[in-house]
């Protein structure tokens, strides 16, 4: 009996289908995995947060990632920035490319894509980009087998805290126990997201290591402004009391003066004086603090958007303005392009060999921003290609246009049918009415003979005119042919010695004084004057009658 072979993920690790069907990474109270977090931003200075990194340095992360989601709530600017470059990503669009036209992969990429298709999809991606900013991030796939197939049921983000890695290499991460011991992680159970700021060590590679210390300067900064505010942001009060004034008069006056900028109301003796001293020139102050945060914004901008331009109100500039976009851009695409790997490591993958096993290639989601295209040129420039022979797959063009491959019984529009050939008309004498030719078709009744004539009268008259048409349009082939034939003779000599159709059209150009269409235009000429004639006389014949 053949053995099934043993499955094993991206890592080497063996899978256990039985660890799958149950959740190993929920909070628990009472163990180490509690949601209830630190907080050691409060008191924050400079040697502690130096303490910080370096423990999460040794391999003990845990401080430093609680700083890093404090930051997310104490920095506006922070969070505004880093919640642009997340949300771009996960509002791009979606879409899966087949492994092959093979049946088997057309069907596992139709699963792959109806699953997508989901509404918490994007929440889900959403904290999977957890890892820009603190380099990682653990969310594990909850997996579905209620219908006889395995199907993620959902992606429930986990707490980073709740892992570690190695103390050897500080690389291979492990999930913290109930009581705290190393478990290894199961193999098809999370997608294991990093997105590096910068190359190093997994807790070294997020913005926030970047962040940390402008966000700490800022604060310094923001406490002193907003001391300075209070001190000067009021008139000084000074109480003058006279040379008699008491021990009880002086302490009257005293409260007056410290109460009256709280609720800005105080009674004091009427031989006593209280002034109030305006401190001067408190704009250009006050404008050295604000210039500070604003710096210190302008780099955070430019650590996690590379750019200031889409956060801070400016104009002009060096390479401002379309510039800095394109740069935003930049990160976008590598952000979606990390994030699709991902997927396609530690889900897609996964997913499909727990339903059909070891596959030679798999379906690949990719993540990209569409690209204004010009359908309208790409097709006039592709159809004389296909003309001349050129093989062109279906699935590009589908993919090109945004067509999806037809289900069975669909609708299919078709081109609409084509007016059927008309007969060749009578010769002269064989009796009964020729068909209306092409030149009868394109005959229309000069306004001067139209005016006076009812309906039917027209309707007679062009009736009574198809046969002598008839003739004149065999007579006007007959005549023309020799012409027509002598000019396409020649184009056929270019066409041969042409190499491509650009010097086939300056062939023509340089060639067309020499062609010659002096017969064929005599010929048509008599035949339009032929035509023209006999309508008059048709339609004068028909009115008097």
């Amino acid at each position: 009996m053949a053995r099934t072979p043993q499955l094993l993920d991206a890592w080497g690790r063996p899978v256990r289908k039985a660890e799958l069907t149950q959740e190993v990474s929920a909070a628990s109270v009472s163990g180490v995995r509690s949601p209830i977090t630190g907080y050691p931003g409060d008191g924050l200075t400079p040697a502690r947060l130096g303490t910080v990194l370096r423990e999460a340095d040794a391999g003990d992360p845990l401080r430093y990632l609680e700083l890093a989601e404090a930051i997310e709530e104490k920095d506006g600017h922070y969070l505004g920035v880093l919640g642009t470059r997340r949300r771009s990503v996960t509002q791009l669009e979606i879409t899966v490319k087949d492994a092959s036209a093979d049946p088997l992969d057309v069907e596992i990429g139709a699963m792959v894509r109806d699953w997508l298709d989901r509404d918490e999809l994007a929440d889900e991606l959403f904290d999977i980009l957890d890892a820009i900013g603190k380099g990682y991030s653990f969310t594990e796939i909850i997996w579905d087998t209620s219908e006889g197939q395995w199907m993620p049921d959902r992606l429930e983000y986990r707490d980073p805290r709740w892992f570690g890695f190695d103390r050897v290499d500080l690389k291979t991460p492990f999930l913290r126990g109930d009581n705290g011991e190393e478990l290894p992680l199961p193999a098809f159970k999370f997608i294991e997201a990093r997105i590096k700021a910068k190359s190093g060590l997994p807790a070294r590679s997020g913005l926030a290591r970047v962040v940390l210390w402008p966000y700490l300067f800022k604060k310094y900064g923001e406490r002193d402004w907003s001391i300075f505010s209070q001190t000067y942001g009021q008139p000084v009060r000074v109480g003058k009391f006279g040379p008699g004034a008491t021990k009880e008069d002086r302490a009257t006056l005293m409260r007056a003066v410290a109460n009256i900028a709280g609720d800005m109301a105080a009674i004091i003796p009427e031989s006593m004086q209280l002034e109030f001293v305006e401190t001067g020139n408190l704009s250009a102050s006050s404008s050295l603090y604000k210039d500070r945060a604003e710096f210190y914004d302008k780099q955070v901008s430019k650590a996690v958007l590379g750019q200031t331009a889409t956060t801070d109100a400016e104009t002009g500039g060096l390479g401002s303005g379309k510039e800095h976009r394109l740069v935003q851009e930049d990160i976008e695409r590598a952000d979606a392009k990390a994030l699709a790997a991902i997927l396609n490591r530690d889900l897609v993958r996964p997913w499909v060999e727990l339903n059909y096993g070891p596959r030679p290639r798999y379906p690949r989601i990719v993540i990209v921003r569409p690209e204004a295209e010009d359908l309208k040129a790409f097709t006039d420039a592709v159809t004389p290609w296909v003309d001349r022979g050129l093989e062109v797959a279906e699935e590009d063009l589908r993919e090109k246009f945004g067509l999806r491959q037809p289900k069975k019984n669909a609708r299919i529009l078709s081109p609409k049918a084509s007016a059927p050939a008309k007969a060749a008309p009578a010769s002269p004498g064989s009796g009964g009415n020729a068909p209306e030719s092409e030149f009868e078709r394109g005959f229309e009744y000069p306004e001067a003979l139209s005016q006076g004539v009812d309906p039917e009268t027209r309707e007679s008259a062009s009736a009574g005119r198809s046969e002598p048409l008839a003739e004149a349009a065999v007579r006007l082939a007959e005549e023309a042919a020799p012409a027509i034939e002598g000019m396409l003779g020649q184009i056929e000599v270019m066409l041969d010695a042409a190499g491509s159709l650009d010097e086939l059209r300056e062939m023509l150009l340089a060639a067309f004084p020499e062609v010659s269409s002096d017969r064929l235009a005599t010929v048509m000429g008599r035949a339009f004057a032929s035509a023209h004639l006999g309508g008059m006389a048709a339609v004068v014949e028909e009115a008097d009658g």
